[in-house]
């Protein structure tokens, strides 16, 4: 399917404050994902995957970590990125955050 809307689109749920909502091709995944347990005392564990990955910030405020960068403060309209094999990870510090993710390859552990 080439069109999802987001009314029609049954969220997964991670956990409870983590859903997400997914649209694909055989090499390109894009993922809308919605926090809602924020703000955050801790951040999540370090994590990296083979994938690339870049993300924008649709809503919301959060902090970036990856291995040997600086940790950045990002608000609605930022982007980050990573590379394949990066450990990296984020703190939520507001509500409610909505990150955009778009992956390559697909991330066939989400579904």
């Amino acid at each position: 399917m080439s069109v999802v809307k987001y009314q029609e689109i049954t969220p997964q749920q991670v956990r409870p404050g983590l859903e997400r909502r997914i649209i694909c091709t055989s090499s390109l995944m894009t993922v809308i994902v919605d926090f809602t347990d924020g703000p955050w005392k801790e951040a999540e564990p370090f994590h990296s995957h083979l994938h690339e990955q870049t993300s924008y910030v649709a809503y919301g405020e959060l902090i970036f970590y990856c291995e040997g960068e600086a940790d950045q403060h990002l608000r609605t309209g930022d982007m980050f990125a990573v590379s394949s094999g990066r450990s990296h990870t984020i703190k939520i510090l507001t509500p409610v955050v909505r990150l955009i993710d778009s992956f390559n390859p697909i991330r066939n552990d989400f579904f």
